[in-house]
């Protein structure tokens, strides 16, 4: 296995994995066409985010997407890790834990970034575990969000 950036070329895979994501995380269907701009946007602003694939024998078999955020309290940025996924077949084989050792050393080389994190649904225990064994710890943070797009 391997991990490398995502190129415009993996657009389709990405949104494939992140329509698996949100039917799984229980959210309703995504709008296919939003999300393709959303992808297309993504891997052509390395500025705004970043994202990662881990591939096993040239098939990619999981992502992670990392978006940035100033904290003024440490005078530096957060890494924050969004759309995780790991595709059904390969769960349970450390394709996470390829990605975020990966991630991990891209952030200290860095030298900027103070830390990762990320935010997950508190009822998906696998993940939660999987999170904690790569040395992830809760923060006591709830996630409150206001949309501002009618639906």
């Amino acid at each position: 296995m391997r991990v490398r950036d995502a190129t415009p070329g993996d657009r389709d895979i990405i949104v494939d994995f992140n329509e698996r994501l949100a039917i799984e995380s229980g959210e309703e269907a995504l709008d296919r066409a939003v999300l393709v701009r959303g992808v297309t946007r993504a891997l052509e602003r390395r500025d705004m985010c970043r994202y990662f694939l881990a591939e096993h024998e040239g098939q990619v078999v999981g992502q992670t997407m990392i978006t940035t955020e100033l904290t003024d309290w440490q005078d530096g940025m957060i890494w924050w890790l969004q759309s995780v996924y790991v595709a059904p077949e390969h769960r349970g084989q450390g394709v996470f834990r390829m990605l975020f050792e990966h991630i991990r050393g891209t952030a200290r080389a860095d030298g900027d970034a103070r830390c990762l994190r990320l935010y997950a649904l508190e009822t998906n225990a696998r993940a939660l575990e999987v999170y904690r064994r790569v040395g992830m710890t809760p923060r006591g943070y709830v996630v409150y969000e206001a949309p501002l797009l009618e639906p």
